[in-house]
């Protein structure tokens, strides 16, 4: 280790009691999705960096295209820090929004409690944690004082779990930032280069109500939805027969999450609504494979009396790939891993699919990696009790710090 990364180092673990104390005033503001209302979580942050020196610029998506995606309140924000000119951008980002706590917590899901080494809460594992890794990391580096050389940014958004159309997706279309390269929320023990594309869609399948006692004067949308469960699951053994080249994604998979239709117990179903999730493995085309599922759809209801369908898309989020950068960002990550986890952690791609893809998408090489445990189930990331080893957060901190020193430092 050189000199300037172990400064890094002393400097991280000077000022981790504070850092933990930013992940826990991260935590203990909702930012439960549905319903989405993100903002005041946003304007908390920005004031956070700002006693640190820096401006966050909060760009917040209109009103109107917020309502109709979904949600209700979407503001992003970009901190920038510029240095000696002649060198690459690197951005940072992680995403603020959560999916709701659910039930059967032992810990409260918005206390940002401490308790034997972790630190538990919704999001503590995904991914307010690399909120509190990037900033932390970003001032170790500015505290070397050391030339510096291009510039750093920091992107905290607001619209992963729905996508992430008005999150980064947003912040890019509207040419707020065109980074170099970019290391999005992860964990500390894989370095993640590829992930799955996701297509999903609302299926309406109209009928005609009827009385339960004469069920041969209405058209029964369920049973017709019970055909099309059918094509759906049959197809589930054909799917598992396509692999995957990449290591860490195996096959593509389909299952539907939510059902809905019926008005009462004595009454013929008139309408019942699919959603449906289709996960494509980055070698698929997701063109193909849409149309392979609506004719799919279609086809097991062709022909039934009374039968009609709507299927809308509500999701089509493309692969994320290796791009020409990428592997520059894997040997600077991998080689810092080294150092402060003293293991060589994998570069590899996971069946999940996540909002760095936008960055990919705009030819931008991105990877994951940033604060937690080996494996998703291991954070209980989406469930109950979800929590930070924070020496995990330690860690990546560290990793991250030095591979921006790697990328930024005057030569």
């Amino acid at each position: 280790m050189n000199d300037q990364k172990a400064q890094l180092a002393q400097w991280i673990d000077a000022h981790f009691d504070e850092q933990v104390g930013v992940l826990q005033q991260l935590l203990r503001i909702p930012t439960d999705t549905p319903p989405g209302n993100n903002a005041p979580h946003a304007e908390m942050v920005a004031n956070l960096v700002q006693a640190y020196g820096w401006t966050a610029e909060q760009h917040a998506v209109p009103e109107q295209a917020v309502r109709d995606y979904g949600m209700q309140t979407i503001t992003n924000l970009i901190v920038r820090r510029p240095y000696d000119s002649g060198g690459p951008t690197v951005a940072l980002n992680a995403h603020g929004d959560v999916v709701p706590p659910g039930d059967n917590w032992t810990y409260p899901p918005y206390g940002g409690v401490v308790d034997n080494g972790f630190i538990y809460g919704r999001a503590a594992a995904v991914s307010k944690c690399d909120f509190a890794t990037y900033i932390f990391a970003t001032r170790a580096l500015e505290a070397l004082g050391m030339p510096l050389t291009g510039a750093l940014e920091l992107h905290f958004t607001y619209d992963e779990e729905f996508g992430g159309l008005l999150g980064p997706g947003w912040l890019l279309e509207q040419k707020l930032t065109r980074p170099d390269y970019v290391i999005a929320a992860g964990f500390s023990y894989n370095i993640v280069t590829a992930h799955n594309a996701c297509l999903q869609l609302e299926v309406t399948v109209h009928g005609k109500s009827g009385h339960g006692a004469m069920p041969e004067t209405g058209h029964d949308a369920l049973q017709a939805a019970t055909r099309i469960l059918n094509a759906i699951y049959d197809e589930l053994p054909e799917l598992k027969k396509i692999k995957s080249q990449i290591a860490g994604i195996d096959s593509p998979t389909m299952l539907v999450g939510r059902i809905d239709g019926g008005t009462n117990t004595n009454v013929v179903p008139g309408k019942v609504v699919l959603k449906l999730d289709r996960r494509m493995i980055p070698e698929e085309d997701p063109v193909q494979v849409e149309a392979y599922v609506r004719a799919l759809i279609e086809n097991a209801v062709a022909g039934q009396a009374g039968i009609t369908l709507d299927i809308k898309r509500l999701l089509l989020s493309h692969a994320l790939r290796e791009l020409p950068g990428t592997a520059q960002l894997v040997a600077s990550l991998q080689h810092n891993a080294q150092t402060y986890l003293g293991e060589t952690i994998p570069a590899q791609g996971t069946p999940l699919y996540a909002d760095a893809r936008l960055y990919g998408e705009h030819g931008i090489p991105a990877v994951l990696y940033g604060a937690g445990p080996r494996t998703v189930p291991e954070s209980n990331a989406k469930k109950a009790d979800e929590r930070l080893n924070l020496d995990d957060l330690r860690k990546a901190t560290k990793v991250v710090a030095a591979t921006l020193l790697d990328f930024l430092h005057k030569k």
